[in-house]
């Protein structure tokens, strides 16, 4: 197949995609106000913590066997490699156009984490279904797809809520702390009054006791070691630092509903007694695996509405830098889809990954995507640069209809 008839093949499911964006973007303008902002809020609550868990642990529990896992253990790897490339170029970009503060967390972000679920669950299956696709029959690359696109959006929700979450909650704090120094510098009052408010209830209002790590009762314990730190130092230092951990990091969040519906997902497609029990025509509770299947069919045309009526908002929102937007644009799909190739290609030259064609592909596909939605998200929890979020999203995915069809035509070329 030529490069010319690969081109049209890859841009029919991108145009899908721009046409159901197009209707999702109508729907929630104002004098339409069917997809408004509360209505998206509530949808999106519904796709997160439903349609989405559905749809991930359905497909992997189809295609998921232990032999499987073994030959998809580069996947993982992979999309590191995605994160951890975007952030160094991310990092340069930052040093390059000087952004302010509260928006280094955004941009290292954006560069550092693709949407590796909800684009690849919607492409793949387009891309199978297509005729003159590149990848066999329709039905065995759909089934085959959709594990790896779920695989790719179990593994990709990790990343996004473990690394780029504590990104932008560092910044942004950061931020806040410069803020609050200077609020109270501003506040200071004459005549001493700044000294009998030192004097006066300032630890409760500095440092309320609830939150306080001093106090009477264990002033002890820190004077004198635990039995635990004597019996074993190693062992003490391990269970603090896990502590501090566990605080640091947003284990809910970590634990999305989608990483939840792979683990379960994995656990019954590898289990042979639990997979002879859901999956098969004679399997007693096989309605419980068509169940999360007819569930998780409303996942892909959902996001898509909700994709469009969330850009919606990237023209409203206030201005930003020029040079940041080319920059983010630049990284996501010139720099990372050129780095991916390489490190693909190697891989498949020293034997990394298997022969399968569209597995290749899917690995290519996660270094040329748009930033993942779900910064948004994570923007809007710390309050740190919501308005420029929405902008930057805006103008990626409309440069994202373009360059994901010259890019997967050129995959698809590349594997086959």
């Amino acid at each position: 197949m030529g490069l010319v008839d690969l081109f049209f093949v890859a841009s029919a499911p991108v145009l899908k995609v721009l046409l159901l964006t197009a209707l999702g973007s109508f729907l929630a303008l104002e004098r339409i106000d069917i997809l408004g902002e509360n209505a998206r809020k509530q949808l999106n609550t519904v796709v997160f913590f439903v349609f989405n868990p559905a749809l991930v642990s359905s497909n992997l529990a189809k295609t998921i066997t232990f032999e499987s896992v073994v030959l998809l253990w580069f996947m993982p790897f992979n999309v590191l490699g995605t994160f951890l490339i975007g952030s160094a170029l991310g990092w340069v970009l930052i040093k390059i156009t000087r952004p302010p503060q509260h928006l280094k967390g955004l941009i290292l972000g954006c560069c550092a984490a693709g949407n590796m679920g909800n684009l690849p669950i919607i492409i793949i299956p387009a891309v199978c279904r297509e005729k003159g696709s590149p990848f066999g029959a329709p039905d065995v690359c759909h089934t085959y797809g959709m594990a790896y696109a779920s695989l790719s959006m179990a593994i990709g929700a990790i990343y996004l809520w473990s690394y780029v979450y504590n990104i932008v909650r560092i910044f942004s704090s950061k931020v806040n702390e410069k803020v609050n120094a200077d609020e109270f510098t501003s506040n200071k009052k004459p005549n001493g009054a700044t000294s009998k408010l030192l004097h006066g209830n300032s630890s409760e209002a500095v440092l309320p006791s609830e939150n306080c790590s001093v106090s009477v009762d264990n002033a002890n314990k820190l004077i004198l070691p635990s039995e635990e730190e004597k019996k074993g130092p190693i062992l003490y230092a391990i269970k603090h630092y896990l502590r501090v951990f566990s605080r640091k990091i947003n284990l809910k969040a970590l634990f999305a509903p989608s990483t939840t519906g792979a683990m379960v997902g994995f656990i019954i497609g590898v289990v042979p007694q639990i997979r002879k029990l859901i999956i098969g025509g004679d399997a007693p509770l096989r309605v419980v695996l068509e169940s999360a299947s007819f569930l998780g069919e409303a996942a892909i045309p959902t996001l898509t509405l909700i994709l469009g009526g969330n850009l919606l908002k990237g023209l409203k929102g206030s201005g930003i830098l020029q040079p940041l937007i080319f920059g983010i644009i630049a990284v996501r799909y010139i720099f990372l889809p050129l780095l991916g190739i390489i490190i693909v290609k190697s891989a498949i030259h020293f034997g990394l990954v298997h022969s399968d064609p569209l597995y290749q592909f899917v690995l290519l596909l996660q270094y040329a995507l748009p930033p993942a939605m779900n910064i948004g998200t994570i923007t809007q929890l710390f309050g740190a640069g919501k308005s420029e979020c929405s902008v930057i999203m805006l103008w990626t995915y409309a440069f994202a209809s373009v360059s994901l069809t010259l890019w997967s035509a050129y995959f698809m070329w590349l594997v086959v």
